[in-house]
């Protein structure tokens, strides 16, 4: 198994993350570059979007590390309908009697969190740190958000060496889900979820980049995502404490999310929810009411000033895995799972179990087909042709005001090449 370092990618830091691009000759006006992949090409955990000391092996679907808690992301992630994909546990915790456990203590060995995380989700940290990712742990099967471990799956059930873990996500459409983030949600209106115009009324996606060269490869360098104040100080300071916007002390009882929230960052998804299963076995909901994430729930850093509100088509939830002190899994995003998931047809038997994040929850309006991740990459990858396309056509139009001299001589490859910095990463 190969660290990401070995295959001499770049890797996401805090304020940055970075995807490929290439240069295309026919791309005439100033966006010279466009968005790429590289091998191994399909869904897989991101080599770049993963932590420094985690290591992948070159199908990209192995993770392990010898140090504390180190997360990856997958290449693609969610924003809207219902989705599955599977990790498989192949060294993990390692099952003790109650006398066992109480004469060695906390646990100090390998351990496995998996779930889903948004961009903001930290990589030196587990799935489900903080507000932004949702967890299941193999001790005890306990849900984790907000780094509070909740039992969930029933007592005598663990997640052991080679046990099959499958997580399912559902999330809204995104002209609901803007309604919530813009603050034009009514709850006793918008009863109905199905918009058959919703992809008609999206939002535009503006990427803000820059190309540089890392080791000779070309990359994409993006602005990344920043966390909330709120919600980094709730994190830290669970007990009460005092509110980065001057509104008096919020104790943790106060920090209720739900999708009328005055602050867009605490609002939650009305009928979203993430489920896991255990070699097949619904184990019913564990969180309902995620929250939302599409500007400004979630935003870029403020001095950026009115660019930090932009939806730079990133956003949404990822699969995610972290592992502790040599363990090791494999993800699976489909489409040939170990356990395929019924695609219709829910069992709700379990819903007393949920942990009822937000409030105002409504019935589903539709139900909605379950979807392997790996059809979601396929998406995407027609989303960024597309996204490249529009970057031409809006530069080459900006190129035609400024007289015509970009649209022929501004961005050639010559100079392009000349202009590229070189990125410098550290390689401890």
């Amino acid at each position: 198994m190969k660290g990401t370092s070995d295959k001499c990618s770049v890797h996401n830091k805090k304020d940055f993350r970075y995807t490929y691009c290439i240069a295309d000759p026919a791309f005439k006006a100033s966006q010279y570059y466009r968005q790429t992949d590289a091998e191994p090409y399909g869904p897989r955990l991101s080599f770049e979007d993963a932590a420094k000391d985690i290591c992948l092996d070159q199908t990209g679907r192995y993770a392990t590390t010898d140090k504390g808690w180190r997360m990856a992301r997958a290449t693609v992630g969610v924003r809207t309908g219902r989705y599955y994909w599977e990790c498989k546990v192949h060294k993990g915790v390692e099952l003790r009697t109650p006398e066992e456990a109480a004469a060695s203590g906390r646990h100090t060995g390998p351990a496995v969190r998996v779930g889903w995380a948004r961009r903001e989700a930290p990589l030196d940290m587990h799935v489900g740190f903080n507000a932004y990712s949702y967890g299941l742990r193999d001790i005890g099967g306990q849900k984790v958000h907000l780094s509070r471990p909740l039992d969930y799956f029933p007592k005598g059930e663990e997640i052991q060496v080679g046990d099959v873990v499958g997580m399912e996500i559902y999330l809204p459409s995104e002209s609901l889900h803007r309604k919530i983030v813009e603050g034009d949600y009514n709850p006793a209106v918008d009863l109905d979820d199905n918009d058959p115009s919703d992809g008609a009324k999206a939002a535009p996606i503006i990427r803000d980049r820059v190309p540089i060269t890392y080791k000779g490869q070309l990359y994409f360098e993006h602005i990344e995502y920043q966390p909330d104040k709120e919600l980094q100080e709730f994190i830290t300071n669970p007990l009460p404490f005092i509110s980065s916007t001057g509104g008096g002390v919020i104790g943790a009882a106060k920090l209720d999310m739900h999708p009328t929230h005055p602050s867009p960052a605490l609002r939650t998804l009305p009928n979203s929810y993430i489920k896991f299963y255990k070699n097949g076995k619904d184990m019913g909901k564990a969180f309902i009411g995620l929250l939302a994430f599409l500007p400004p729930a979630s935003s870029l850093p403020a001095h950026l000033g009115e660019r930090s509100a932009l939806d730079d088509g990133t956003l949404g939830y990822y699969p995610a895995v972290s592992v502790l002190r040599d363990s090791v899994v494999e993800v699976n995003l489909g489409p040939d799972f170990w356990f395929p998931p019924h695609s219709e047809g829910e069992d709700e038997s379990h819903d007393d179990e949920v942990d009822m994040v937000g409030s105002d929850q409504l019935p589903v309006q539709k139900t909605e087909r379950l979807r392997p991740v790996s059809e979601r990459a396929d998406e995407q990858i027609a989303e960024d042709i597309v996204y490249d396309l529009v970057d031409e056509v809006s530069n080459f139009m900006e190129n035609l005001e400024m007289g015509g001299q970009g649209a022929n001589t501004a961005m050639s490859g010559l100079a392009m090449d000349e202009d590229i910095k070189e990125l410098v990463q550290d390689e401890d």
